[in-house]
C-alpha cells in the first residue's frame, strides 16, 4: 500500500491547468456472466437503472427532491457541533473502513488512525477479519505502521511483545526476568468488525452490538452482486481534506460536473443528470454517461449498462465506490480529524491483476487520473469553500431540488444528532 498525503494548493482549480489524459475503464457488468441469484439480480436491477437513466436523458432532466434544503453554514464551523457529530455518527455507527480485497489472504492487515483512534484490522489463519486497537498492551507503543502488510504474527517494535492476527498475546520478551504475564489478560483491545459484499465495518465503540445486515438492508444484495470481494487491491494513497461533510457534499451530486470539470469528468459523464436511490442512511448516485445519447433507440438487450450509467455506492458515513460496473474501481474513504480537517484515503481496485506492462500502466493511468482531478479540481475548491464558511457564518447553504444526495447526507445526520440527545 502506497500511503502519499498532500492537500491542494490554494486557491480554486486552475483553468489553465493541462488535465490527466483520460483512463479507459472498460465495462466489467456487460461481461458478467454470473448464475448465482446476486449476480441475476444485479444485471437486472442495473437494466432497470439504465431505463431510468436515459428517460433523464430523453427528457434533459434529472431526479428531483420535493423541495431545497438549507443548511447553517454554522453547523460546518461548529466545534462543539462537530464533537456531537462524530460522537452520534462515527463513535456510534459500523464504519466502512477497508476493503475485502485490501486483506487478501491470512496474514494481512491494514492499519490507519480514526479520530485519533489508532485501528488495526487483521485477517487471521481461518480467513476471519478482527479489529482492534493498534496499540501493544505493555506500554502503548503503536505496533504497526499505516498502511496494509502481511505478517504471520504481530510484534510491538518497543520491547518485542507479540500478538497473533486475531489479537491474542503470544511471546513476552524475556518474561524470566519480566515476571510471567496472563495471556487471557493482555489481548489486544478489540473492537466489533464484520465483513459484508467485500466491505470491511469496524465500530470504535468495543461494546458495540451492530447488526449489518440490517444496516445494510436490501443494498447488501445489489453489493454482493458487484463481487468486490473478488477485486484485487492495486493502490491505495491520502489525501489532506477539508472539514468532513464540506468534502462529503462535492461526492454527492453531479450538479458541478460541467463547470468544475469541464475538461474531465464532464468529457465522459453529462452534468446534472442522474438517477437517485436510497437504502437506510445509504445512496447510490449513477450519472449518465456520454455514450447514452448514441443508443437511445437500441434495444435494451443490446446495450451496456457499464458503458452508459456511472453507478456511485456510497455508505454512510463517508464511503464512495466509483466505476462499481467497470474493470477499475476507485473507493475513497473519508474520515474526520479535527472541525476543519478530514483525511481522504483512495483505494484503487482491478477486476483482473494488473500482469503486465501494459496493464500496470493502464491501472497508473486511472489512479493518476482519479487522484489529480479529486486533488486539483474538488479539493482545492473546496478548501476555498473552508476558507470562506467564517465569512458566512450566520447565513444557510442551500441544497437544490437537483441535489437530493446532499440532502439525504445532511437529514441523516440531523436525524441521529436527535436520536442521542434524546
Amino acid at each position: 500500500m502506497v500511503v502519499q498525503t498532500s492537500s491542494p494548493e490554494i486557491g480554486a482549480a486552475d483553468a489553465d491547468r493541462q488535465p490527466p489524459p483520460a483512463p479507459e475503464y472498460n465495462s466489467w457488468i456487460g461481461q458478467d456472466r454470473s448464475t448465482d441469484a446476486a449476480g441475476i439480480a444485479m444485471r437486472r436491477e442495473a437494466a432497470e437503472l439504465v431505463e431510468r437513466v436515459m428517460k433523464h436523458y430523453r427528457d434533459n432532466t434529472t431526479h428531483e427532491a420535493e423541495d431545497q434544503w438549507t443548511e447553517p453554514v454554522a453547523n460546518y464551523l461548529d466545534a462543539d457541533r462537530w464533537q456531537r457529530e462524530t460522537d452520534a455518527v462515527h463513535r456510534s455507527v459500523p464504519l466502512p473502513l477497508a476493503m475485502s480485497c485490501e486483506l487478501p489472504g491470512p496474514g494481512t492487515y491494514k492499519a490507519l488512525d480514526v479520530l485519533g483512534i489508532p485501528v488495526l484490522i487483521t485477517r487471521d489463519r481461518q480467513g476471519v477479519v478482527h479489529a482492534m486497537i493498534n496499540a501493544c498492551r505493555h506500554r502503548g507503543a503503536q505496533l504497526v505502521e499505516p498502511g496494509c502488510g502481511v505478517s504471520k504474527r504481530i510484534t510491538c517494535p518497543y520491547h518485542s511483545w507479540s500478538y497473533d492476527l486475531a489479537g491474542e498475546l503470544r511471546g513476552v520478551y524475556a518474561e524470566k526476568t519480566f515476571g510471567d504475564v496472563p495471556r487471557e489478560g493482555r489481548s489486544l483491545v478489540r473492537l466489533p468488525a464484520g465483513e459484508r459484499a467485500g466491505i470491511v465495518f469496524v465500530s470504535l465503540d468495543p461494546a458495540a452490538e451492530h447488526d449489518l445486515d440490517a444496516w445494510l438492508g436490501d443494498l447488501q444484495p445489489l453489493l454482493e452482486g458487484l463481487r468486490f470481494a473478488d477485486c484485487h487491491h492495486y493502490a491505495s494513497r491520502e489525501l489532506l481534506s477539508p472539514n468532513w461533510k464540506v468534502t462529503l457534499d462535492g461526492y454527492l451530486e453531479t450538479y458541478h460536473f460541467a463547470s468544475l470539470h469541464p475538461k474531465t469528468v464532464f468529457e465522459t459523464n453529462f452534468s446534472n443528470m442522474m438517477a437517485h436511490d436510497t437504502w437506510g442512511p445509504h445512496q447510490r448516485l449513477a450519472a449518465a454517461l456520454r455514450p447514452i445519447a448514441d443508443v437511445v433507440d437500441v434495444p435494451a438487450d443490446q446495450r451496456d449498462p457499464g458503458d452508459l450509467v456511472g453507478a456511485i455506492y456510497w455508505l454512510f458515513p463517508g464511503l464512495a465506490i466509483a466505476g462499481t460496473w467497470r474493470n477499475k474501481i476507485a473507493v475513497s474513504i473519508v474520515i474526520p480529524r479535527s472541525a476543519t480537517e478530514s483525511v481522504t484515503q483512495q483505494i484503487i481496485l482491478l477486476r483482473e491483476p494488473a500482469v503486465t506492462e501494459e496493464e500496470r500502466q493502464a491501472a497508473d493511468q486511472f489512479g493518476e487520473w482519479f487522484y489529480e482531478v479529486v486533488r486539483d479540481e474538488d479539493y482545492a475548491t473546496t478548501y476555498g469553500v473552508q476558507r470562506g464558511l467564517k465569512a458566512l457564518n450566520g447565513t444557510d447553504f442551500v441544497f437544490g431540488r437537483n441535489e437530493p444526495g446532499l440532502q439525504h447526507f445532511h437529514r441523516t445526520i440531523h436525524s441521529l444528532l436527535d436520536a442521542a440527545s434524546k
